[in-house]
């Protein structure tokens, strides 16, 4: 399973958001160290350092040359300046809930399995006042709620802390309140789940709940679903 890479610090998001602001989100853009550590107001040196730790940590892509560097800002660099976009924008414009739609799809079974692990459940009883249904509700994001699903980054969630069996250790996992909509009827005792690891996208989202959605709302493959997370 995918692990989840450092968090970036503060000093090194306001480095990506000038890349950005002098276009290598749009493309390759040349760049010379002298250059970005004066509008960082710091030395060439704090600059080279940050934009080798973007590199490694996979937020930029960058081709040294002779006399500077081709920077461009990569998938998960652009998802990580969304997520401080959105974080200015829950400031600003107060959003209480984050509206979420997609397709119901078939998942490839691992839910079934961490759920019921009782490192899991006991802290599902405690933290979220029920025993799930050992299994997820997978959804298939549409192309606008991938990008709006950055807004979960800055919710604070229910978590489930990482434990450790006698032959493995587990990673945490983040629940987060909602409410699944099918067909203008509203099931409100769900949970978006993101589990530290996973194999899953940002394409992708899975639900819990005290009973087998499938069973109690007329949903199957294919069937269109909205989600509304809110701060818990």
């Amino acid at each position: 399973m995918a692990e989840t890479r450092r968090a970036l610090d503060s000093a090194e998001v306001l480095t990506l958001k000038h890349l950005a602001l002098v276009g290598a989100l749009d493309g390759e853009r040349k760049l010379s160290c002298a250059t970005l550590a004066e509008r960082l107001d710091a030395s060439t040196q704090t600059a080279s350092r940050r934009l080798q730790r973007l590199e490694e940590e996979g937020f930029i892509v960058r081709d040294v040359v002779s006399d500077g560097q081709w920077i461009t800002i990569s998938d998960d660099g652009r998802r990580r300046l969304r997520t401080e976009y959105e974080t200015y924008r829950r400031i600003f414009e107060a959003d209480e809930e984050l509206s979420l739609s997609g397709t119901v799809t078939s998942g490839m079974g691992e839910g079934r399995h961490y759920i019921t692990l009782s490192g899991y459940m006991r802290q599902f009883r405690e933290k979220l006042g029920y025993e799930p249904f050992p299994g997820t509700l997978n959804v298939d994001l549409t192309e606008e709620s991938i990008r709006a699903r950055t807004r979960l980054d800055t919710l604070d969630p229910v978590v489930i802390d990482g434990w450790e069996s006698e032959d493995r250790t587990y990673g945490p996992a983040y629940c987060f309140p909602a409410t699944l909509t099918v067909e203008n009827d509203p099931y409100a005792e769900t949970h978006v789940i993101t589990p530290e690891r996973t194999h899953h996208g940002d394409d992708h989202l899975e639900l819990i709940a005290p009973e087998k959605l499938r069973d109690v709302l007329p949903v199957e493959d294919g069937t269109e679903v909205t989600i509304r997370v809110t701060e818990q």
